[in-house]
Order: structure tokens, then sequence, then C-alpha cells
């Protein structure tokens, strides 16, 4: 254990209240919502139907837990629409095109989802008379990364090589300008959360290290992998959904908290894919790998490290399980789903259970 969170969100808080979640159908959405029902939250969902028919959108049964809409971000009018039919009284942002190869593959889409998809939920709710708290979630890839390897702190120059780096760092900059043209004298709160990596049961997304990994090893296969010295800051997936929820919760009492925020995991769990992926063999025992010669790939960030001093100072917020405690419990999630000994909600509700217990242990 490396530390722990101060603060828990509030199921007082949370009951009842009318929360817009995009990208509810997502890996992370899915986990959020389960919680936010979990927490009383009367909860809108609004985004693209799930890719693949193995989603945690399904497979837990969020569509029960939730208001589903299916509607697309780069759609300025079906945003608005869903903003005016529910009145939302806080907003959780997480609809995006979320994957850096395909962003090289589909990059206008990346642009109109991630940059003009976010200023056209801003945009819908500029006018509202219910929105009391706006988090808007983008990525630790929005820093302009020179790969020196010190951590990025919230006022290091943005950027982006990739497109989806890119993008997320327009949409930080499209944040910030309706903040400080339209939500800053109406005394409205927006903060920019940037993530690091997240694992987590439930992930069935493409070129994701670890789902990537469970899907090789239970079929019996070589993982192969084509980055293993790359650094990421590791953490499961409750870690910063929790942050959003204290954040979100914070800023509906207080719009003077606006602004950026890193969250992330100490530094320690900062690590390359190599020694991630060697961690993971440990918790799910014999399995093959393959790290073949480097062919040319699409650039990617070799070294990404967070600076989290600033969510901490402002509202406690501190990592609570180290990289290691991470992939136990995401590997035993699907190890468990996989054998039918829970079901993918419960599995969800049992880590974030377990995660909120950490908290507040001596």
């Amino acid at each position: 254990m490396v530390g722990f969170m101060q603060r828990l969100p509030d199921s007082t808080f949370w009951q009842s209240k009318r929360v817009l979640l995009t990208g509810h159908t997502g890996f992370k959405g899915a986990w959020l919502a389960i919680w936010l029902h979990h927490l009383g939250a009367k909860v809108q969902g609004f985004a693209l139907a799930p890719e693949t028919a193995l989603s945690l959108f399904d497979a837990a049964g969020v569509a029960s837990l939730c208001k589903h809409t299916v509607g697309d971000l780069r759609q300025q009018e079906a945003v608005q629409q869903v903003v005016l039919d529910f009145q939302p009284e806080i907003v959780l942002h997480l609809g995006a095109q979320a994957l850096v190869r395909r962003s090289y593959a589909q990059p206008l889409n990346t642009f109109a989802t991630n940059a003009m998809g976010t200023a056209h939920v801003l945009d819908a709710l500029r006018e509202s008379k219910s929105i009391r708290s706006i988090v808007v979630i983008t990525t630790d890839k929005v820093y302009r990364n020179d790969e020196a390897g010190t951590p990025f702190i919230e006022s290091d120059a943005l950027g982006g090589h990739d497109p989806y780096s890119a993008s997320k760092a327009a949409a930080e900059m499209v944040i910030e300008s309706y903040r400080k043209s339209f939500f800053a004298s109406a005394g409205v709160g927006v903060i920019s959360a940037r993530a690091g990596n997240v694992i987590g049961g439930g992930d069935t997304s493409e070129d994701r290290l670890i789902p990537d990994a469970i899907r090789a090893w239970d079929q019996g296969k070589v993982l192969s992998i084509r980055n293993p010295d790359a650094v990421r800051p590791w953490q499961h997936v409750v870690e910063p959904l929790a942050a959003y929820l204290c954040i979100a919760q914070s800023l509906y009492h207080d719009a003077g908290l606006a602004g950026a925020y890193n969250l992330g995991p100490a530094d320690a769990s900062a690590v390359s894919v190599g020694k991630v992926i060697a961690l993971a063999k440990q918790v799910y025992g014999p399995a093959a790998v393959d790290m073949p010669a480097l062919t040319a790939q699409p650039y990617e960030a070799h070294v990404l490290r967070l600076n989290v001093d600033k969510a901490e100072q402002v509202f406690g917020i501190v990592p609570v399980w180290d990289v290691h405690i991470a992939l136990t419990k995401t590997i035993n999630w699907y190890r468990q789903v996989g054998l039918g000994a829970v079901d993918a909600r419960t599995a969800c509700l049992n880590d974030i259970q377990a995660f909120c217990a950490a908290q507040v242990s001596p």
C-alpha cells in the first residue's frame, strides 16, 4: 500500500443528483455508471453504442442503471437535445476516441470527437440553468513531451505528436476558453482531469496491454509486446474514478476550484511495459511473452510521468493502490468473471468497495 485517499465520494451528496455521463458505454464510463448508480445518482448516459458484444457495458447490464442514449458527440444538435431534456446538475464528460494507434488511422474522427465533441458539450451547457459542476476528462498525454522523464505539472506546455494526444491538448484549450469566457462569470466550475494509464477488469479495447495479455494467455497464445521499455503511470481504474467523483462533488460547492488537475499513481508506479508484464505474469501464472525486434511503428511517447501534488493539496487526493495491487485486482477480476464465480457488475462493485475500505484503513 502506498498511501490513502483522504476523501471518499459521499453517497448523501450524490443521492438523486442528475448526472450527465458521456462515454458510459466505454470501459471507464461503464465502471463510473455502476458507481454512480450505487451512490444513488440519477444518471443520463450519452455515447456511441458499444463496439463489441463483449463490452463491460453489456456484461454488467449498465443500460438498466441509467437513462441510456446512443448519440454522437460530433453531432451538435444531439448533444444540445440531451442537455435540454435532462437538465443535468453535474456533467462528467468521458466520451472520447481514446486509442493512440487508431488516431493515426482516423485522425479527423479523433479531432472531431475529442476537440469539437468537447466544444459541443460545453456549448450546450453554457446556457443551462441547472448545471453546477463540470468535469472533463482528458489525459496525461496532453503535455508537450521532450522525453526527459520529468513528471509533468499542470502548468507545463501542452502539445501532442500523435493525433490522439494533439486532439486532447486541443480539448484542453477548448475547456480553458469556455471556462474563462462563459462559466467563470456564471459561477460554474469547469475542471479538466488529466489521468494516467488505467487498468481494471472489463476492458475490451484493442491495443491495451493487460486486455491483450489476458486474451492471449487465456487462449494459450504468446503475448507480443511492441514497446517494453515505454514508461507509463499505471493505476487501477477506480483511482481516477474516485477522484472524478470527489472533484465534481467539491466543485459543486466551490466553483473557485476550477482548473486543470493531474490524476495518477505514486511515481513508483510509473514503470515500464516490460515490468508491468513481469508483474502480471507473477499474478497470472505461467504465460508466454515475446518482445520482437522493433519495426516501423507510429510514434508513441517513450516516458510519461505525472506530478499529482496539486490534486493532493487542493482535494486531498493521493494514490491508494500501487501497481502490483492494481494488477492483482485486474487479473483476479477477469479470472473470477471468466470462471462464473461472480457476474461483471458484482465484480466491479467488489473492487469499488475494497478500494473505499482501503482508503479508511489505518
